[in-house]
C-alpha cells in the first residue's frame, strides 16, 4: 500500500469513526437535562446505577456470544475486567458530580478532564505520545469546558462544590479508563459491540446490588420510569453501541477530545429547558468547544506522507 493510499484509507477511518461517536455525545448531552426531571427523592447513585445496569444488560443481550467469547479470552479478559470497574464507578460519580456541584460543573469536570487522562494512560501503557495537533485541540477545547462552567448558572456555591469537583474528576478517570480498556480489547479482534457487551454487562452485575439498594424512589411515578428508561436506552445503550463503533477507527484520546460535545450540549440545554442563565463566558467556551473538536478532526494538508505504516497510531 503507498504513502497516498494508507493516508486515504486512515482518513476514512478516522471520518467514520468520528460520526457515531459525535452522535454518542449529543445523546450523552441530555442526561443532565433528563435528570433534572427526576423527583428529588431519587439519589444521584439510584440515577446511575440503573441507567448503567438496564443499558448494559441490554449491550450484554445485542451481543451474547460475542461478549462471552471476549470474555473468555485471555488477550482481552483482563481489560474488560478492568475497564468494567470504570463503568461500575463512572456513573455513580457523574451523577453524584451533577448533583453537588451542578449540571454544568459536573458535567465540565468530568468531561473536560477525560482526554488528560485518556493520554496518561496510552502513555503509560502503551508509550503513544501526544501530537501537537491533540494538544493544541485539547487545549482550546478544555478552556471552552471551563468557560461553559464559568457561563452556567447552577446555582451552587463554589465552595461548596469542591466534593462534586472531586467527584467529577474520578468520573473523568473511570471514563478514561473504560474508553481505553474498550480500545485495547477491540484491538486484539473482538467486535466492537461484543466488547461494549462484556464492558457493560460485567459492569450492569457490579451495580446491581446499588440500585437494590437505592432504586425504590425509581418506580414511584410513571414520569421517573419514564426518564429512567429514556437515560438507558438513550444515552445509555444507543450511544455506547454508537461509541464502541466509533473506536474502532479512533484512539481512546482522540475519542475523549471529540465527546467534549457532551458539556457544550448539556449546557444548552439547561439554558433553553431547564432555564439556566447563560453568560458571554459561557457562549465563548461553547464556540471554543467546536473549534478544539474541528481541529481535531478535519483533515490536514500535507498529512498524506505522515502515514506510512497502515498500524501507525489513529489520530
Amino acid at each position: 500500500m503507498t504513502s497516498a493510499s494508507a493516508a486515504t484509507t486512515a482518513s476514512a477511518g478516522t471520518s467514520r469513526g468520528v460520526l457515531p461517536i459525535v452522535v454518542a455525545a449529543l445523546l450523552w448531552g441530555t442526561t443532565g437535562t433528563a435528570a433534572h426531571f427526576l423527583p428529588d427523592d431519587v439519589s444521584p447513585l439510584a440515577t446511575g446505577a440503573a441507567t448503567m445496569l438496564v443499558g448494559g444488560v441490554l449491550l450484554f443481550a445485542v451481543s451474547a456470544r460475542g461478549a462471552i467469547a471476549s470474555l473468555g479470552d485471555r488477550r482481552s479478559v483482563g481489560w474488560l475486567l478492568l475497564g468494567s470497574l470504570g463503568v461500575f464507578a463512572y456513573p455513580l460519580a457523574f451523577y453524584s458530580s451533577m448533583h453537588l456541584a451542578g449540571v454544568a460543573i459536573g458535567t465540565v469536570v468530568s468531561l473536560g478532564a477525560a482526554p488528560v487522562f485518556a493520554a496518561v494512560l496510552e502513555f503509560l501503557v502503551d508509550r503513544r505520545r501526544v501530537t501537537l495537533r491533540w494538544g493544541i485541540a485539547t487545549i482550546v477545547a478544555v478552556v471552552g469546558v471551563v468557560l461553559l462552567a464559568a457561563g452556567g448558572a447552577s446555582g451552587t456555591d463554589a465552595a461548596a462544590s469542591v466534593p462534586g469537583v472531586l467527584l467529577g474528576l474520578v468520573a473523568a478517570l473511570s471514563y478514561a479508563l473504560y474508553t481505553f480498556a474498550s480500545e485495547k480489547a477491540i484491538g486484539v479482534g473482538h467486535a466492537s459491540r461484543s466488547v461494549m457487551g462484556a464492558l457493560f454487562g460485567v459492569g450492569a452485575v457490579l451495580l446491581a446490588p446499588v440500585l437494590l439498594t437505592t432504586g425504590a424512589p425509581l418506580l414511584q411515578s410513571g414520569s421517573s420510569i419514564a426518564i429512567t428508561a429514556y437515560l438507558a436506552l438513550g444515552p445509555m445503550f444507543l450511544a455506547y453501541l454508537l461509541f464502541g463503533a466509533g473506536l474502532r477507527w479512533v484512539r481512546s484520546s482522540t475519542a475523549t477530545v471529540i465527546t467534549l460535545i457532551e458539556p457544550a450540549v448539556a449546557t444548552v440545554l439547561a439554558v433553553v429547558i431547564v432555564g439556566e442563565r447563560f453568560d458571554l463566558p459561557g457562549w465563548l467556551g461553547l464556540g471554543l468547544v467546536a473549534v478544539g473538536i474541528l481541529l481535531l478532526v478535519l483533515p490536514v494538508r500535507g498529512a498524506a506522507t505522515a502515514v506510512t505504516d497502515p498500524g501507525a497510531p489513529r489520530l
